[in-house]
């Protein structure tokens, strides 16, 4: 996810979309674990898109 997708999101779609991401992330982490993934650079889009979106909350919150 772009940082200006991310900017146009509201504060409640943002929350949900953390938390979408994380269990993404989470589902695939447990599967690579398992069997090796076909692109394990999803990892860590995935990874980066979990804390983009979680600074941007922050960073929110904070004004």
């Amino acid at each position: 996810m772009k940082q200006s997708e991310i900017n146009n999101l509201s504060t409640a779609d943002l929350q949900a979309r953390l938390v979408q991401v994380k269990k993404t992330y989470n589902d695939l982490k447990m599967a690579h674990a398992i069997s090796p993934i076909e692109n394990p650079l999803q990892l860590r889009t995935l990874r980066r898109s979990v804390a983009r979106i979680a600074t941007e909350i922050t960073k929110r919150e904070l004004q």
